[in-house]
């Protein structure tokens, strides 16, 4: 159960990431602001996701103790 949700939250970390870039190369283009505002909206789920699992991980673990 550990290095599942380990692997799923480095996972959702990883898909920060790629939203991020994503949505920072659409601005720097000058693309569409709606697609720019939408993956940006899509980057701040997965980071609160992300923390959600880093923290059930930390709870389920015993926090590193």
């Amino acid at each position: 159960m550990n290095s599942f949700l380990t692997g799923l939250t480095l996972l959702v970390m990883g898909l920060v990431v790629i939203v991020l870039i994503r949505g920072l190369m659409t601005m720097a283009k000058g693309g569409s602001g709606n697609k720019s505002n939408k993956l940006m909206q899509a980057r701040i789920f997965l980071q609160a996701l992300a923390i959600v699992l880093i923290m059930l991980t930390l709870w389920i673990t015993g926090g590193g103790r």
